[in-house]
């Protein structure tokens, strides 16, 4: 089983020095992945979703994010080995050619260690700031992805889609692979599962309940086996805490380290071998429980 955990990127307190330090200690350690994300802005009359509702109030952090992309390339300087994950970035908010030299880029200065989850976000201000259209989301995602990849592919390359334009042009750098950044695909929704296994790309879904985990593996694996992918893999996101004590009203893969300890064999049952948790204590804490959880893992 792997492990990853989110990077401190969010708040007035993070450093350069705090980011490598929690990096490397983590790589130390033996976990598997060290995540980061993006969160273009905190609105100070709180964050619309798409699609109207009452605004959200966001954590005080999210007023200061580092970007995802270059702080993963900082950290590839700090490390030699552990994988460097974006959970996720809202691709439909950047150029497919300007994203897909970004993380090209990253994953060869990372030796191709990137795993690039996207998604489409739901915050309605930044689509207005990106200046981006909130309609077709979705469709959009999808076309994104296939103008990345082939960005990523022999040159010259060209896309002519509904949503993007790539002249025939040369342009790189290209991945340490030739198919291309791995990626996955942060999704819930029933339509957005379900373009993913069919496009081919890996599932990062968030851990909210068993019963809906299950469908969401279920439906991400049917998709892709009629697409004709084969062994796409499914990294588990879970916005929890784990703790040294048991706790009786938890969520799956959260709690006490026993406790977790079960939950991961259900997973491991399921085919699932990585799971990444962003919990509110300390990096020092965090460290220190998810070491406990790794020397208690079955060999």
């Amino acid at each position: 089983m792997k492990l990853g955990l989110t990077l401190p990127t969010g708040g007035p307190d993070v450093s350069p020095e705090s980011l490598g330090q929690v990096a490397a200690e983590a790589e130390r350690i033996g976990l598997a992945s060290v995540w980061t994300f993006e969160r273009l802005m905190n609105p100070v009359d709180g964050a619309t979703p798409i699609g109207g509702g009452d605004a959200v109030p966001l954590p005080d952090s999210y007023g200061s994010v580092w970007d995802p992309v270059t702080t993963l390339a900082y950290v590839a300087a700090r490390t030699t080995s552990i994988t460097l994950g974006t959970c996720v970035i809202d691709a439909v908010l950047h150029s497919p050619i300007v994203l897909a030299r970004r993380l090209a880029t990253l994953d060869r200065l990372s030796g191709g260690r990137l795993l690039a989850g996207l998604g489409v976000g739901w915050m309605a201000q930044e689509y207005e700031a990106a200046g981006v259209p909130e309609a077709q989301r979705g469709p959009r995602l999808g076309e994104h992805i296939t103008a990345m990849r082939t960005v990523w592919g022999p040159d010259p390359v060209e896309h002519q889609g509904r949503f993007y334009r790539i002249a025939p042009s040369y342009a790189g750098p290209k991945p340490v692979s030739p198919d291309g950044v791995r990626l996955l695909a942060g999704s819930m929704a029933p339509a957005a599962i379900e373009r993913a296994g069919r496009l081919g790309v890996g599932l990062l879904p968030i851990m909210m309940t068993w019963e809906m985990f299950d469908g969401a593996v279920a439906l991400f694996r049917s998709a892709a086996e009629k697409a004709g992918h084969d062994s796409l893999p499914i990294i588990v996101k879970v916005n929890g805490t784990v703790t040294n004590s048991s706790t009786d009203d938890r969520a799956p893969l959260t709690g006490g380290v026993e406790q977790v300890l079960e939950d991961l064999d259900r997973l491991r049952t399921a085919g699932i071998d990585h799971v990444v948790w962003t919990m509110d204590t300390t990096p020092e804490d965090q460290l220190t429980t998810l070491a406990t959880l790794l020397h208690k893992l079955p060999t």
